[in-house]
């Protein structure tokens, strides 16, 4: 099965596939150089000119595995528990926020009508300054009126998730659609 951008283990699967992509990458581009040389003789043939081209998008495949070696997906147990938990919520998983200072990894986030909560196990995340990016860009994109919060604490955030799910289980409100624009224009932030 694969796994799509905001499905839990995201970050475990995309950080597999960017590493086979650099080594294929990087493979070829030294393939080709040494192939060139070993045909003509010189290292000054058209074989090198392809292979330094290739170097970029192999550089940009590095450049992305870089970014995203050092955060983890969500645990499995907290899987299965923030899932048991959101019956009525709209879900996401396994996202890295950044902006031109700071990277925020937040491992879940859910959402009911207008209240997004999310989560992140990183100590040096600035909550505050994280609910406010992502509050900004969802009001660049026409979603206003959206509160962001996001909790390190584990347990304040299951707890916030459980009674988010039993008002929505209650007021039954038909905004699954809404959820999922937010959602959508949430993950689009995300790397």
């Amino acid at each position: 099965m694969k796994i799509k951008k905001g499905d839990a283990g995201y970050i475990r699967q995309h950080k597999r596939n960017v590493i086979i992509k650099t080594v294929i990458e990087f493979g070829i581009v030294i393939a080709l150089f040494f192939l060139g040389i070993w045909q003509t003789g010189d290292r000054l043939n058209l074989l090198t000119v392809v292979a330094i081209l290739g170097c970029l998008p192999a550089s940009k495949a590095l450049v992305e595995l870089i970014m995203i070696f050092p955060h983890h997906s969500i645990s499995e147990e907290m899987t299965t528990e923030i899932e048991r938990s959101t019956e009525y919520l709209t879900k996401a998983f396994d996202m890295v926020f950044t902006s031109e200072k700071k990277i925020m990894p937040v491992e879940s986030i859910v959402i009911s009508d207008n209240t997004v909560c999310g989560y992140t196990s990183n100590p040096k995340v600035d909550t505050n300054g994280t609910s406010d990016h992502i509050k900004k860009y969802l009001s660049s994109n026409k979603l206003n009126k959206v509160s962001v919060k996001i909790f390190d604490n584990y347990a304040t955030y299951l707890k916030r998730v459980e009674d988010m799910n039993r008002i929505a289980a209650e007021e039954k409100n038909d905004v699954k659609e809404k959820e999922t624009a937010i959602r959508q224009v949430i993950l689009s932030l995300s790397l």
